[in-house]
């Protein structure tokens, strides 16, 4: 990177509206007594129907600043406004409504129930929102369908491939339709072509169901197929140029 490089301070275009700011978050851990600082004055604007990729390095602090931006966990300081509100003033039953309805998370791992079918697994952020069983199962059906599942509703993980196991996740992430999806190396453990299957199927929610979306990524296939990338560099986002600031 550009010793010119400036760091990103505004991200969002102002001819979208904004769903999600993250300003001056400082974000530190102790470890052995001694302050290792991941995140230092990041600031960050999402617009609604966005799609961004955030790339950099392993151990740079990708993972952290998405648990950060979806209240998995409080930043050290700063905050993180959700159309215009602050998540962390939020009291933890509020906040945890509001991730189950109004978010969505997909990680590397897809973290099924191995005991529970495609479409019981599907159900779960459904049934904790304690909408009625039918209304679940006919929520959880549908999100099958979109991610090409259909046909496997009642398929355990184990009866799956990889790619179908994280198929399941990202239905799951998106039965309730929340207006944005956190993701974090959502396809490390696919092989390139299932990758790419699961990358156009983020673009298709995002155009078909109009999610906004967060990648965390080394996959520069997905990066580059994204709206917005950014660089996590030393606490800070930067702009892929290096030097112009977004």
């Amino acid at each position: 990177m550009s010793n010119e490089a400036l760091p990103l301070q505004r991200a969002a275009s102002s001819r979208t509206p904004q769903l999600l700011q993250a300003a001056s978050i400082d974000k530190k851990f102790i470890d052995a007594g001694r302050e290792i600082w991941v995140l230092r004055k990041l600031d960050l604007e999402v617009g609604v129907g966005e799609e961004v990729a955030i790339v950099g390095q392993s151990g740079v602090g990708k993972s952290t600043l998405l648990h950060v931006l979806g209240s998995l966990e409080p930043p050290t300081a700063g905050n993180v406004y959700f159309e215009g509100e602050n998540l962390f003033a939020m009291d933890e039953r509020r906040l945890a409504e509001f991730r189950n309805s109004r978010l969505g998370f997909i990680f590397q791992f897809h973290y099924l129930l191995a005991d529970f079918s495609a479409l019981e697994n599907t159900m779960m952020p459904a049934l904790i929102a304690r909408l009625p069983d039918r209304e679940a199962r006919a929520r959880a059906a549908e999100m099958l369908a979109l991610v090409g599942l259909g046909d496997k509703l009642h398929r355990r993980p184990a009866e799956l491939s990889g790619g179908e196991q994280q198929r399941v996740a990202v239905a799951r992430a998106v039965v309730l339709r929340p207006s944005l999806v956190l993701a974090d190396e959502p396809t490390g453990n696919l092989d390139p072509q299932t990758a790419d299957e699961v990358h156009a199927l983020f673009h298709r929610l995002n155009r078909e169901l109009g999610i906004t979306l967060i990648v965390a990524t080394h996959n520069e296939r997905l990066s580059r197929s994204m709206g917005r990338t950014l660089r996590l560099h030393q606490g800070k986002l930067w702009d892929e140029t290096g030097a112009i600031r977004a």
